[in-house]
């Protein structure tokens, strides 16, 4: 609309991308470019005309008048079916595709192309998308707004009735980690948290704490029955790695665990070969949960090489990799998860949650700025609330775990809103929970 009225829409078809360019200046030509070249079936490169187009248009970006450019199902050059670009392709500020998101639409860096996705229900019968055979699905905000609505709070709720989240993290020089995670899983909306932490960190950890959390010493020699009271159970952040002790300490309690267990930062640096994480056998893999909460780096090690595989076999799928990167995210959580029975969160650039049973989740919510020192501890501190929380209401452990990183990064979208990347800090996303659980909880 213009003052009022409303403006009179014009449409024109570009056949060539000679005709495109042939305006004095196309891009301050049209208000609106929609892309609908090529769909979701491509899966060859594009012709060198439409590729002179795409790089052409692509470098001209910068210019602040630029129509907005919608793409239909993906944006023209890109396959849909994986996440690697395979050649010159556009770059939408939306992307409008249908029924379900595309592997391209939601993974990177293919999915950075996409802009803003919309995904538009045109009819599609709900069962037969139901029946189809694929394991790899996007968290949505419904999944965080019916897990909230699942553990809301009701006129006789109280402490002991919304869970107890024990973390044991700290040491000396790193007291702030075991912190933003007690102080993250306050805010979670958990009953109890108990923190235990290191003699030598515990002056430092108690200046800071909030006053809600509850502050043990941990001994890794004594007897650890009280660590069963905690409905779920996340160790490592700032724990130190090299203290034989404490390593003896987290195999045991990851081994005979009775209550979920998330394991982050320095505990997972005892669980990287030749040790390993503890075999799952039958008698085993009936045990509570156990999540890994890794970032691309701890992965890497979480996942050896080549050289230390068995003589003859070849090696898995997660083992190739191309340096310190691995070539397809998806296809190496799922299978480590499989194969260690685990629930592994991979952070990083949209966060990938995977289940034993092969489903692979992909979070969308969160951005660069969380790539700070502490957002890690605190994304483990809300993940400890919640899954308490659900260990205690008989909620399925996978769900809650991907309703906490679809909040953690809601927070931290949040933060980037009120503060900008440049000046959030870990401890302003978890202040941001708040806006976040409101935003969900009143639809």
């Amino acid at each position: 609309q213009t003052h009022g009225t409303e403006a009179p829409i014009c449409l024109a078809e570009v056949g060539t991308h000679r005709s495109f360019f042939d305006p004095l200046d196309p891009f301050l030509g049209p208000n609106v470019v929609v892309d609908a070249v090529f769909g979701t079936g491509l899966v060859r490169r594009l012709d060198d005309e439409l590729s002179v187009l795409a790089r052409q248009y692509n470098n001209c970006r910068s210019n602040q008048e630029r129509p907005l450019f919608v793409s239909v199902d993906i944006p023209s050059g890109l396959p849909s079916d994986t996440e690697f670009p395979i050649g010159e392709h556009f770059n939408a500020d939306i992307t409008v595709t249908f029924t379900s998101p595309k592997p391209a639409n939601v993974l990177v860096p293919a999915a950075r192309s996409c802009g803003e996705l919309v995904v538009a229900n045109i009819g599609s019968p709900q069962e037969l998308i139901d029946e189809q055979p694929s394991q790899l699905y996007l968290a949505a905000r419904e999944d965080a707004a019916t897990w909230l609505k699942r553990t809301g709070f009701s006129s006789d709720s109280y402490k002991n009735k919304r869970g107890h989240a024990l973390l044991i993290a700290g040491s000396e020089n790193y007291s702030g980690a075991a912190v933003l995670a007690a102080n993250a899983a306050m805010r979670s909306g958990v009953g109890l948290v108990t923190l235990v932490c290191p003699a030598d960190a515990k002056t430092e950890i108690a200046s800071r704490i909030l006053p809600e959390v509850i502050l043990q010493t941990l001994d890794p020699t004594a007897d650890d029955s009280e660590l069963k009271n905690g409905d779920a159970i996340a160790v490592g952040c700032g724990l130190d790695a090299n203290n034989m002790a404490i390593e003896s300490f987290v195999r045991k309690l990851v081994e005979e665990r009775t209550t979920p267990v998330i394991v982050d930062a320095g505990a997972l640096w005892i669980f990287k070969p030749p040790a390993g994480i503890p075999n799952q056998d039958a008698d085993k893999s009936v045990r509570a949960p156990l999540i890994l909460t890794p970032h691309e780096g701890e992965f890497s090690r979480l996942l050896g090489d080549e050289e230390n595989h068995p003589v003859g076999e070849t090696p898995p799928p997660l083992l190739r990799k191309e340096g310190s990167k691995i070539k397809d995210r998806v296809a190496v959580v799922r299978e480590f998860s499989q194969r260690h029975k685990v629930i592994l969160v991979l952070k990083g650039e949209r966060v990938l949650i995977s289940h034993p049973d092969g489903r692979v989740v992909v979070n969308p919510t969160g951005n660069s700025g969380l790539g700070k020192a502490g957002n890690g501890d605190t994304l483990t501190g809300i993940l400890a609330g919640f899954v308490a929380q659900a260990a205690s209401m008989d909620i399925d452990i996978f769900e809650t775990v991907v309703a906490a990183v679809y909040v953690a990064g809601m927070a931290g979208d949040i933060a980037e809103r009120k503060y900008g990347k440049r000046v959030m800090t870990a401890s302003d996303v978890r202040e941001c929970l708040v806006e976040a659980f409101a935003e969900l909880e009143k639809g």
